[in-house]
């Protein structure tokens, strides 16, 4: 994953993006037409494939060369509904691309292509998937702990997913994510009230996903709870949550920050056992996946075992979690 080639491939398309069909230079390539056609199957089948995949950035290659051919295909001279198509396709996998991005820890490559997947989601008129970009590119912030930068591009996308399909689950999601940032911010009632919203998603019926832009289906809300809960130093309620989420069917990567988050919650109360415990089965997650995610979700567990360090086992864990910031997954 070059970062040049990244950002040389989101200039052009972001270019392509913004030029009005009208002055589109005329092209006879067919790419358009053919990506019409074929690319909302394609697009579907990366983002099972990224879904299924333990490591993420093996997908990486297959999501670079869709998108080379989608910003071949913008190029193309054609109607205003091909275009409209086509920037759908593009918000699409360009939010396929950040999430690879953001498994390896490449925040700031993640953040451009949701920008990315944002513009073409609004050219295309597709709210759900717009209010999906912005709440992505929120999580960026959330996990750099910009708390106050991640809330008012949560606010837009909550005013954006109102003007979607309402039997989606679009603007449950970004009330979910709402939540932990409200915990971040320390706001407790508010959580809890986003919390609540988010759980109005059993409420609906029917298909209120795609499985890939949006797989919010509410069955991620007790890990989400226990996540909230111990930002907020309520290790009580973070535990009952966190174990109910530890006993359903999880993804490995969903799994690993699981148990990275019960560490965490462990050495806040200071069970060296239990943590240590958590910790090597998060870690050996790390090693089996690759995943940026879980070993981001370390760090929490290596802050809380700062006050501890003159017990040897607290000294020999910190350790292991730190050798993380030099394995490959972690640089950009």
């Amino acid at each position: 994953m070059k970062r040049r080639d990244v950002l040389s491939l989101l200039a052009v398309t972001g270019a392509l993006i913004a030029l009005p069909g009208s002055e589109r230079p005329l092209s006879r390539s067919g790419t358009a037409a053919s990506l019409a056609e074929a690319g909302p199957e394609l697009n579907s089948h990366l983002w099972k494939v990224f879904v299924l995949s333990d490591s993420k950035q093996a997908v990486y290659p297959m999501v670079r060369h869709q998108l080379g051919l989608l910003a071949k295909g913008l190029g193309d001279n054609q109607s205003d509904a091909s275009r409209q198509q086509l920037c759908a396709l593009v918000g699409d996998l360009y939010q396929l691309a950040g999430e690879i991005f953001f498994d390896a820890n490449r925040y700031t490559d993640a953040a451009h292509c949701y920008t990315l997947a944002a513009s073409a989601s609004r050219e295309a008129g597709a709210f759900d998937m717009w209010a999906c970009a912005l709440t992505r590119h929120a999580f960026v912030e959330l996990y750099e702990r910009r708390f106050t930068v991640a809330a008012p591009i949560l606010a837009a996308a909550s005013q954006i997913a109102e003007r979607g399909d309402s039997h989606l689950s679009t603007r449950y999601w970004v009330a979910a994510v709402q939540a932990e940032v409200h915990a971040g911010l320390g706001d407790l009632d508010a959580t809890k009230r986003a919390l609540d919203d988010a759980e109005q998603v059993h409420g609906l019926s029917g298909q209120l996903h795609n499985g890939g832009w949006l797989r919010f289906d509410g069955s991620r809300l007790a890990e989400e709870r226990g996540t909230c809960y111990l930002a907020l130093g309520r290790p009580d309620l973070a535990e009952q949550a966190l174990t109910a989420a530890l006993s359903q069917k999880l993804s490995l990567r969903r799994r690993g920050a699981v148990l990275a988050e019960l560490a965490a919650l462990s050495a806040e109360r200071r069970d060296l056992d239990k943590t240590s415990h958590y910790t090597h089965a998060a870690l050996e997650l790390v090693d089996q996946t690759g995943s940026g995610f879980i070993s981001r979700k370390m760090q929490g567990v290596r802050s809380r075992l700062a006050p501890l360090m003159a017990d040897g086992r607290a000294s020999a864990l910190h350790q292991q979690i730190s050798a993380l910031d030099s394995a490959p997954l972690a640089k950009e």
